[in-house]
């Protein structure tokens, strides 16, 4: 289910898009969504839940996320950057691997090289 992303600008906005998301999608507290939060031990959604949550991201924002994208992000953080990073708004992450950045670029045609 694709929501509005109007006021997503940067990795800030892009963050606070999926704190929001997370809160209201999968009944979350949002005290438990910080940055360093891993996405099932500390914010407790199982994998069906962060694949949901992957695929409202990914629909909203005109992206796509390669297979095997819960092996490459724990934390809440990690999932931001990688949005973010895939929707232009931030630097390559150094958490991923060169073959998943690789699996990135080539699901995402408009990305920049």
């Amino acid at each position: 289910m694709s929501r509005p992303i109007d006021d997503v600008k940067n990795w800030m906005n892009m963050f606070r898009w999926i704190v929001k998301l997370i809160r209201d999608e999968c009944q979350i507290d949002e005290a438990r969504l910080t940055r360093a939060a891993a996405l099932e031990t500390d914010i407790g959604l199982s994998a069906e839940e962060i694949e949901e949550v992957i695929g409202t991201i990914a629909e909203s924002f005109t992206m796509r996320f390669p297979d095997g994208t819960l092996d490459e992000v724990l934390k809440l953080e990690e999932l931001c950057m990688l949005a973010s990073w895939i929707k232009g708004y931030y630097k390559g992450p150094e958490f991923i691997s060169a073959e998943f950045e690789a699996r990135c670029r080539s699901v995402n045609p408009a990305m920049a090289a």
